[in-house]
């Protein structure tokens, strides 16, 4: 229930407020939590990370080496945890359900796959009890041999529980799943099935060839679909314990819509000062930069409430710096409402924003900003301009996967960073092209009291390894190991 509805029907509710900044939720401490779980499962098998209370996490040799060396039929006893778990398909009379559990986990009978999940519920009733004892969270998780079946499960049983999936219970646990469940299938496509070839659920669609489902969505399509239909997924678990993308939304229902300019650049600014800070937190602590600066809107036209067009989505070069970011995005906006509008006659609406930086990439270890080279009365005032704009359910897998949930403008380019005109991110100083040099397109007014940058350069002292950021771009350079890597800067 939404809050006032609880306290409607429970006077006395005590309602925990989320932490308020910028007039939204502040989700730091959650995201932080999740971070401290994934510490904890990532010890046990390759882990990814896939949403701010989600994890992957691939058992598959963890559950092979526990098979070999302690399978569950040879031990005197069986982790108290792992004989809660429920399995599908196996009768759950509340008397003897742990009893019936436990002889499922311990069957020397079993096939190979079976006594491989068997090992994953061990370890991630083990994982979850570790994860409880240190950080007081509860998760629940899906234990299959595959990803889209252990997201399926996860959330199966909640709180604080376990579901596995062996695999002769696949078909008929698919048989009744509404294809909308499915995931990709919650869209066009889903709507597509069930439009276009009746399909209402996963099961419907085993009743189509792989080449008829080929012959309506395409080659690659066709066969996802047919395999789906039948449990099979070949998606491998990323080794990745960090987003691939930061991003902060709001949205504004009903009568909180946006409709002017000045109130949308009002919570544009604030979503990307938030997304800068996030961006520069992970550039400072992980050492990584984003590239691409994402604007996401939902949109309406007063009286024209059954449009079906969107508001395109628009992207630009990300730039760092709070007030960079803030200008691209307000460009983003204007170009992406130009499209949405056209006539410019009718009243918008928009009832919901984001911005979201990715394409993320680590900086190459051994890097240096070029600021280390430089020396002398000029080298303040050269670094004060050039940092003036500066601002500062989890899954595991075990051949199987587990899934685990934590608690329950018109101008397309925006401006390239004054950095990077000279010289890629993250290249060697000494590549970057100077422009007085020879075969430079045209040559540039000489300002009084300029010099070339190699006047700046230290032939004396070596660089240490180390890393900078300037205007969010960085230049590397092994730096000089002796005074020859002046003249070669030089040459």
């Amino acid at each position: 229930m939404r809050g006032d509805e609880a306290k409607n029907v429970c006077p006395g509710i005590n309602l925990v407020q989320v932490p308020v900044s910028r007039d939204k939720a502040d989700l730091n401490v959650y995201r932080n939590a999740g971070s401290e779980v994934v510490a904890i499962l990532s010890t046990k098998g390759k882990c990814e990370r896939a949403s701010i209370d989600e994890v992957y996490l691939d058992l598959t040799d963890a559950a092979k080496e526990m098979l070999l060396e302690s399978p569950p039929e040879s031990s005197e006893f069986t982790f108290e945890e792992a004989t809660k778990s429920n399995i599908l398909d196996l009768p759950s009379d509340v008397g003897d359900r742990e009893e019936n559990v436990k002889a499922w986990l311990c069957r020397a009978d079993a096939n190979y796959q079976d006594k491989l999940l068997a090992c994953g519920a061990v370890l991630v009733a083990q994982l979850r009890v570790k994860v409880l004892e240190e950080t007081q969270f509860t998760c629940s998780a899906g234990i299959a041999h595959n990803k889209m079946l252990a997201k399926l499960v996860s959330g199966m049983h909640k709180p604080a529980q376990q579901t596995v999936v062996p695999s002769s219970s696949v078909q008929d646990f698919l048989a009744s799943l509404p294809v909308k469940k499915m995931k990709q299938l919650g869209g066009k496509l889903g709507s597509s099935l069930q439009d276009d070839l009746g399909v209402k659920t996963v099961g419907d669609l085993l009743g189509f060839t792989e080449e008829k489902l080929q012959e309506y969505y395409g080659v690659n399509t066709g066969t996802w679909l047919w395999k789906t239909a039948r449990g099979f997924s070949g998606e491998e678990v990323e080794d990745r314990l960090l987003p691939k993308s930061h991003g902060c939304g709001k949205t504004f229902p009903g009568p909180k819509a946006l409709k002017n300019h000045s109130s949308v650049k009002s919570w544009l600014d604030k979503l990307c000062e938030e997304l800068s800070e996030r961006i520069q937190s992970d550039l400072s602590c992980n050492k990584r930069v984003a590239q691409t600066l994402t604007l996401h809107a939902r949109a309406s036209k007063e009286n024209e409430c059954n449009s079906m067009k969107k508001f395109p989505s628009k992207s630009c070069p990300l730039r760092y710096g709070t007030g960079k970011i803030q200008e691209d995005a307000m460009k983003l906006f204007e170009s992406g409402l130009h499209d949405f509008w056209g006539s410019r006659s009718a009243r918008w609406s928009i009832t919901s924003l984001s911005v979201t930086a990715s394409k993320i990439f680590d900086i190459p270890s051994g890097t240096n900003s070029i600021l280390k080279y430089i020396k002398g009365p000029s080298s303040n005032a050269s670094t004060a301009i050039l940092d003036s704009s500066s601002t500062p359910e989890l899954t595991p897998f075990v051949g199987n996967v587990t899934q685990l949930n934590i608690a329950d403008f018109h101008e397309e380019q925006c401006e390239p960073s004054s950095i990077k005109e000279e010289c890629d991110n993250s290249i060697s100083a000494t590549q970057c092209r100077l422009i007085e040099g020879k075969g430079a397109p045209k040559k540039l007014s000489k300002v009084q009291g300029t010099g070339s940058i190699l006047k700046f350069l230290s032939q004396s002292q070596p660089a240490q390894h180390e890393k900078r950021n300037f205007d969010g771009l960085i230049c590397s350079h092994q730096g000089p190991e002796s005074s020859s890597g002046a003249s070669v800067a030089e040459q």
